[in-house]
């Protein structure tokens, strides 16, 4: 059994009001929720029917909006966190992207994106290198084998309460309450 973690020390962070963050936070505890739901069905369900098949696609979708919202707030953090300009992953940014600013300019880009989805720096450790990736839903545009780093979620839910459409303030407010010690240490697993 999955337990929804406790993320309410986000609670208070400049540029998200506590209704939209609580909001989303039960958001979230739906997909814990509904993957202890599905484990179970799928116990029980018998193979090769057309329930079976659907509650296996299923699962992956509820999991996976499980895990990116975890990632989503394990990132963040009250006043955000500076950034070691000398660490691992700066210099990995910089030598995949230029630079923190190109790489910075990128990410805000791919979050802006029309459409609803996720935004993620993703590490590919076979290929050593970083991306800025799109992921569509919560199950569609994974790299195999890539390790979120920091995932930025931009479906309506975690903005329009407070931002409207002003998606490009909404990703400003989260770059600064980005947790750059938990997004190295996350690199550096």
């Amino acid at each position: 059994m999955y337990k929804a973690r406790d993320f309410t020390s986000l609670l208070g962070t400049a540029g998200f009001s506590d209704a939209l963050l609580k909001a989303h936070f039960t958001l979230y505890e739906g997909y814990v929720t509904n993957v202890n739901k599905l484990g179970d069905l799928l116990k029980a369900a018998e193979a090769g029917t057309p329930p079976f098949a659907e509650m296996k696609r299923r699962f992956g979708w509820e999991f996976n909006g499980m895990r990116l919202h975890e990632c989503y707030f394990e990132m963040m953090k009250k006043g955000g966190s500076g950034r070691d300009q000398a660490s691992k992953l700066a210099a990995q940014l910089k030598a995949d992207f230029g630079s923190f600013e190109a790489w910075e300019k990128d990410f805000k880009a791919t979050g802006a994106a029309r459409g609803i989805g996720w935004a993620m720096l993703a590490y590919d450790r076979r290929g050593k290198r970083l991306f800025n990736i799109w992921i569509n839903e919560h199950d569609a545009g994974h790299l195999a084998g890539s390790l979120p780093l920091l995932t930025l979620d931009v479906f309506e839910h975690a903005y329009m309460a407070d931002y409207g459409l002003k998606r490009p303030d909404y990703i400003a407010a989260f770059m600064a309450a980005v947790d750059w010690a938990a997004v190295e240490a996350a690199f550096q697993a």
